[in-house]
């Protein structure tokens, strides 16, 4: 499907799909960013109002400060979880003469929470005078505070990262689903037979596309309307040819009866050749405009096994008139070979077939025809002992008039066109190839019909 492929660069969806999936981390990016530093400030108010609960404890029931004290209980602390608590001397003593892990203050300091350097490391301290008058330091380190608040924080947006490719999966999902029912829309007129033509069915397209949809319908009617006047056109016109060559092929055969010089007869013979091609030249054209023109609905249960034998018994003088041995192969007894189509739509697509293999098969040749039954579908073969069609010509001769470079057998181009309108619209299969494989000679067409289930009345 040539016309349903695009790149990303010119595709709604993925356009659609990018944008939003830019817009969706951008803003996740943002609010990630705000929570992270939100829940970071927040937690560092908490330990700054544990500082002040601890410093309302001690002045509530009294404690003494003692360094001798304050150091026992820090050496049972986890470090990282250390807060230090010590009176503020007028003249502090150093830390190396006295307890190790009594901080190094001035008793200078305001009161309140501050930032400060004390023993080469940064601290959180908050300095409280109590009722007893001694002004007291409860500090932390900075580094473990900001820990505990980074740890905390990183918890805070831990759900953006788990949320965020879900959602855009989810996204991508939606819009997929979203834009589905226009993908099946192109698809329904990219694979339809081009002769039916029948309007597209947007019930479950978006509004937004109805009027292109209805526009398409309009364009489509428009096409089968004028495919339906140039059907009519040519089958009216071999109607209305029909007339003056049967006319014209009775004044030939009377012609024919009189008595006429070696020149004259010659000329006449030849005119009569070309009323004949010229009728056959018609009957193909009403043919291949019935073909096109028949309705799909009003097909029944066929025998194939018994229009074939209608064919032959028909194209049986025409066999004979070349030397042509022209018979039929049955793969399963039995087997009528059933098929749901119109009887005259399987005469006439096994009747063209036929009749081209004994056109194109030398004098004391071979036609076989044979039926059967494959994967589940009935298969309609006629094989020739021919020339064959080369591989890259075998697309070409479904098409109307065309012919093989070099043949010179007489023909219209019709046969195989006729025979492919009727099966496309049986839903078959038409398949050509060699009959002889080892020479590459002889042709064999295969058609595969789906099997009808029911018997034939």
């Amino acid at each position: 499907m040539d016309g349903l492929q695009v790149t990303n660069g010119r595709s709604l969806q993925s356009r659609l799909s990018a944008w939003i999936t830019t817009v969706i981390v951008g803003m996740a990016l943002v609010a990630g960013v705000f929570s992270f530093a939100t829940a970071f400030q927040e937690v560092n108010e908490m330990q700054d109002d544990q500082l002040r609960q601890m410093a309302i404890l001690v002045n509530s029931h009294h404690l003494q400060v003692s360094s001798a004290t304050q150091a026992a209980m820090a050496s049972e602390v986890d470090p990282e979880a250390r807060v230090i608590l010590q009176a503020l001397q007028p003249q502090p003593l150093l830390a190396s003469t006295s307890n190790p892990m009594r901080l190094d203050l001035k008793s200078s300091l305001p009161n309140g929470i501050q930032t400060v350097s004390a023993n080469d490391e940064t601290w959180r301290i908050l300095v409280k005078p109590l009722d007893s008058g001694v002004r007291i330091a409860i500090g932390q380190r900075t580094s473990v505070r900001n820990e505990i608040a980074r740890n905390s924080a990183l918890r805070t947006v831990l759900p953006f990262f788990v949320l965020i490719p879900v959602l855009l999966l989810l996204v991508n999902v939606l819009i997929s689903r979203m834009f589905k029912p226009m993908t099946q829309l192109a698809l329904d007129l990219d694979h339809s037979d081009g002769q039916g033509l029948q309007a597209l069915n947007f019930d479950h397209v978006p509004t937004e596309v109805h009027p292109f949809v209805v526009a398409i319908n309009r364009l489509l009617a428009r096409v089968a309307q004028s495919m339906a006047l140039q059907r009519r056109f040519l089958a009216d016109a071999a109607h209305e040819l029909r007339s003056p060559l049967t006319a014209l092929s009775l004044q030939s055969e009377r012609l024919a009866a009189t008595e006429l010089s070696e020149q004259a007869r010659e000329r006449v013979d030849a005119l009569q050749s070309g009323l004949q091609r010229s009728r056959q030249l018609l009957d193909q054209l009403l043919a291949l405009a019935r073909a096109q023109d028949s309705d799909k609905l009003s097909a029944g249960v066929v025998s194939v096994r018994r229009v074939c034998h209608r064919v032959l018994e028909d194209l049986m003088p025409l066999a004979l008139a070349k030397e042509i041995d022209l018979g039929m192969v049955l793969h399963e007894t039995g087997s009528d070979a059933l098929v749901s189509a119109q009887d005259i739509d399987v005469y006439i697509m096994t009747k063209n077939l036929v009749d081209n293999a004994i056109r194109y098969t030398p004098r004391g040749g071979q036609v076989d025809v044979s039926i059967g039954e494959r994967d589940g579908n009935t298969e309609l073969q006629v094989a020739d002992s021919g020339p064959g069609i080369s591989e890259e010509h075998r697309q070409r001769v479904f098409d109307p008039f065309y012919r093989v470079i070099g043949n010179d057998e007489i023909g219209s181009g019709l046969g195989l066109s006729i025979v492919k309108t009727i099966a496309d619209r049986l839903g078959a299969n038409v398949t050509l190839d060699f009959a002889t494989k080892l020479d590459q000679s002889g042709l064999l067409v295969t058609v595969a019909f789906p099997h009808a289930p029911t018997s034939a009345p």
